[in-house]
């Protein structure tokens, strides 16, 4: 059962305070950082695919697609490891956090650069995920989305994994060991609701440069799965079915 921080919420001293500000000011420097080496990323590929003569991929193609709800998908990850920071106490939970907040804010920005750098519009209009149907990855690929018609007919802008409004807003009254499990548990869902669009990405993509941040977020998101299934089983909680 989570632990909600009301108005009537005991008030703590002026070091958890001044911990909790510096924590924050510390995760906005870290975004930056990440953004700033993104874009850089985004630009240096953009200057690589450019003297190989590659034409920027169409507008419906499985490089922007994947770019831009990959960006969205990202983004919650990102805004649920920024709660870590300050709600949590446990440090294997809070390192946790501050990587997911690096590598994925990071990623970010490469994918907004090579979006920006091929003249295509940041976030989709119509329904995310329809790049998946583009192109058809080979047979070995398993590209199923396990809660993908649940998650798209509740929400229709939300992708399989993502915490819905109502948990975002529960996590973010939450304290203490109660979030550390929260989040875990939503990290994990999310994870596991993300590697299956970067596995699709990986194998349909067409620009190399693609491709290989795509290869990458899998290694890295099944790697810290394994690891957030650990932290799970030490705190006596089971992972959360996918939504």
């Amino acid at each position: 059962m989570a632990e909600p921080r009301g108005d009537d919420a005991p008030i703590t001293g002026s070091g958890d305070d001044a911990r909790r500000g510096f924590s924050r000011v510390g995760t906005v420097l870290a975004v930056a950082l990440a953004v700033l080496a993104g874009l850089l990323v985004g630009a240096a590929g953009q200057r690589w695919l450019a003297g190989e003569a590659v034409a920027p991929p169409p507008p419906d193609s499985v490089d922007v697609g994947f770019a831009r709800d990959m960006s969205v998908h990202h983004g919650q990850a990102v805004e649920m490891s920024a709660m870590a920071l300050t709600n949590s106490d446990d440090p294997a939970v809070r390192t946790l956090a501050y990587d997911v907040i690096t590598t994925q804010q990071s990623q970010i920005g490469t994918m907004q650069g090579w979006l920006t750098l091929w003249n295509r519009s940041p976030s989709a209009t119509g329904a995310p995920m329809n790049w998946m149907s583009a192109e058809e990855p080979s047979e070995s690929m398993d590209h199923s989305m396990p809660g993908m018609n649940d998650a798209m007919a509740t929400e229709p802008s939300r992708m399989p994994g993502m915490a819905t409004t109502e948990e975002l807003a529960e996590l973010r009254r939450t304290v203490g060991p109660a979030f550390d499990v929260r989040y875990l548990q939503l990290l994990l869902r999310h994870h596991q609701g993300g590697i299956p669009m970067a596995q699709y990405g990986a194998e349909a993509a067409t620009v190399p440069a693609v491709s290989s941040l795509a290869e990458q977020m899998v290694d890295t998101q099944q790697a810290e799965s394994i690891a957030i299934e650990q932290m799970l089983a030490s705190k006596g909680a089971a992972p959360l079915p996918m939504n």
